[in-house]
C-alpha cells in the first residue's frame, strides 16, 4: 500500500479472499491481498486449513472476519441451539486467527448461498426467538472477547427464502440487544438491491455498526461498475466519523489487482 494511501484513507480496507484472484490457491490469494496493503475476509473456516491460515497470520497477515456459525437459524429453539454450538466452536478458530468479528445471517446458507430452510414469512414468536438467540450470542461474544455481526442479504437477487434478511430487520435485532458484542455488519450492496437510500441508511444505523461491506450493482463486483456512487458514500460515511472497517465482497469484473486498486480509490475520499 503507498504511503499516500495509508495517510489519507480513514477506514481501514479488507477484502473477501472468497472472491478476487478465483485462479490461485486460497492462502496465495490471501497473502497476494495482504501483500497490497488490505486485511483479509474468510468465509466458512470448516472449509479452510486453519494451520496454514495461522501460518500466514505469522507471517504478518490480518484478518478481518470469518463465518461464525457452521449450522442453524435464529428463528426457531431447535435451531438456535444448533447455531449457538456452531458459535461455540468458532470462537475458538478466531481466537487463533486474531479474527475480531464472526458473521451471522439469517438462517444457515448452501454453498450456493441459499437457506437450507427457507422462511416463507416470519412471525412474531419467530422474532422474540430471534431476539433471545442474538442475546445469547452476545454473552458468548462477551465472554470470548469477539464481536459477532449479523449480516443483512437481499432475497430478490442471491438469498431468497432468508428470514430477517433486510437492513431494517438486522438493525432492529442488533438495537434491541443492545451488545458491544453483537454489531451489525452492513452489507451496501445487499441492501442497495432491497432497500437503497444508502447514505441515510448508513446515518441510522452508524452507532451498531462493526463493520461495512461493499460491491456495486448489479453484477456484485467493485465500485465503480455499477449504480451506486461510492466515492459519494465514502466522503459521507468520512464526514459521520466512520473510521471502522470497509470491506470489499465482490468479484473482480477484470483484473483482481486492479478491482483492488479501484475499490481503494473509492473509499479514500
Amino acid at each position: 500500500m503507498s504511503t499516500d494511501a495509508a495517510t489519507t484513507c480513514p477506514f481501514t480496507l479488507a477484502v473477501s479472499s472468497e472472491m478476487v484472484f478465483l485462479d490461485l490457491p486460497v492462502t496465495e490469494r490471501i497473502r497476494r491481498i495482504s501483500d497490497l496493503g488490505f486485511e483479509v475476509e474468510i468465509w466458512d473456516w470448516t472449509r479452510h486449513d486453519i494451520d496454514a491460515l495461522a501460518a500466514l497470520r505469522d507471517e504478518g497477515v490480518v484478518f478481518s472476519s470469518m463465518t461464525g456459525y457452521t449450522s442453524g437459524r435464529l428463528s426457531d429453539p431447535e435451531g438456535a441451539d444448533e447455531l449457538l454450538a456452531g458459535a461455540e466452536k468458532s470462537v475458538p478458530v478466531a481466537q487463533r486467527l486474531g479474527i475480531p468479528r464472526l458473521n451471522l445471517h439469517g438462517t444457515g446458507l448452501d454453498s450456493d448461498g441459499l437457506p437450507v430452510r427457507p422462511e416463507v414469512a416470519v412471525t412474531g414468536p419467530m422474532w422474540l426467538t430471534a431476539r433471545h438467540t442474538l442475546a445469547r450470542v452476545a454473552e458468548l461474544g462477551e465472554r470470548a472477547g469477539v464481536t459477532f455481526v449479523l449480516e443483512n442479504l437481499n432475497t430478490a437477487v442471491d438469498h431468497p427464502g432468508v428470514p430477517f434478511a433486510t437492513a431494517a430487520d438486522c438493525l432492529a435485532l442488533v438495537r434491541d440487544v443492545d451488545s458491544p458484542h453483537l454489531r451489525l455488519m452492513l452489507d451496501l450492496y445487499h441492501a442497495q438491491i432491497g432497500e437503497g437510500n444508502l447514505i441515510e441508511l448508513c446515518r441510522q444505523a452508524l452507532p451498531w455498526v462493526g463493520e461495512i461491506q461493499v460491491a456495486d450493482v448489479p453484477g456484485r463486483c467493485e465500485p465503480g461498475t455499477g449504480e451506486i456512487s461510492y466515492p459519494a458514500v465514502a466522503r459521507a460515511l468520512a464526514a459521520m466519523g466512520y473510521t471502522g472497517t470497509v470491506g470489499l465482497e465482490a468479484f473482480a469484473s477484470g483484473a483482481s489487482e486492479a478491482a483492488l486498486a479501484r475499490f481503494r480509490e473509492a473509499f479514500t475520499p
